[in-house]
């Protein structure tokens, strides 16, 4: 079920795209087929980002409900739930789409682990054109079929400009709950810096295509989070300037 209905037509499209790409440079097709599935998986992601910065915006309110309600558990969780039902915040909403794209991803990584070793190439469709090989280097030197150092960095810089993004800027005067809002501070900012450094090493372990791929989307979910988060602040400037008006 996996490779027909992610395995196979991931491969066909990149096949595809290197047969009509002008020069069948392998990079540029790749770049493409990243396009597409950011395409294809946009409503998805834009929900999913949408959920992240909310709840982040929300962590401090969070983090003094935890130690408000340190010793009843039965109410923190009545509280939490009506701080989310008042803000109009689904917790799980910024994980199910993620989930959702993981099928994607893994078949990315199957096609360029093993799509185009000796006789993988049988899963084409009939309709599209077979060709005889197909040449991994993109303009003319940068082998994606290898290990590429400097495209695993950059996947991790852009990494951690997309997470750096997500953080929320710690107020400076500090409530109740300051020393557990410094924890998760604390915590968020490790993230920053911990998931670009697992980007270059994933990044570093498998084929330069891979780490292309990975490359391409992170930069176009950054721009899209700059969108996204441009778009509600706007949003909430309109209706703070109305509040003051009232």
């Amino acid at each position: 079920m996996f490779q027909i209905l992610f395995y196979q037509p991931i491969l066909n499209l990149l096949v595809f795209l290197y047969n009509n790409i002008p020069g069948h440079d392998f990079g540029i097709a790749i770049i493409a087929l990243t396009i597409i599935i950011k395409i294809i998986l946009l409503p998805l992601s834009k929900k999913s980002l949408k959920s992240q910065k909310a709840l982040q915006d929300l962590q401090p309110k969070i983090e003094e409900l935890k130690k408000k309600y340190a010793k009843n558990k039965e109410e923190l969780g009545r509280a939490m739930m009506g701080l989310y039902k008042d803000n109009k915040v689904n917790p799980l909403s910024s994980c199910l789409p993620l989930l959702v794209q993981m099928p994607f991803l893994f078949a990315v990584f199957k096609v360029f682990r093993d799509g185009f070793a000796n006789g993988s190439l049988d899963l084409v469709y009939p309709f599209i054109s077979r060709p005889e090989t197909i040449n991994m280097v993109s303009l003319g030197f940068i082998d994606l079929a290898e290990k590429n150092i400097t495209i695993a960095i950059l996947a991790g810089a852009a990494q951690y400009w997309q997470s750096k993004m997500l953080m929320t800027k710690r107020p400076k005067v500090k409530s109740k709950g300051a020393k557990d809002e410094d924890m998760a501070a604390i915590m968020n900012k490790q993230m920053v810096y911990f998931m670009p450094i697992i980007t270059v090493f994933i990044g570093m372990s498998f084929p330069g295509g891979l780490a292309l791929y990975w490359l391409v989307t992170t930069i176009l979910t950054g721009v899209q989070q700059l969108f996204v988060f441009k778009k509600k602040e706007k949003k909430d400037d309109i209706i703070e300037a109305e509040v003051v008006k009232k």
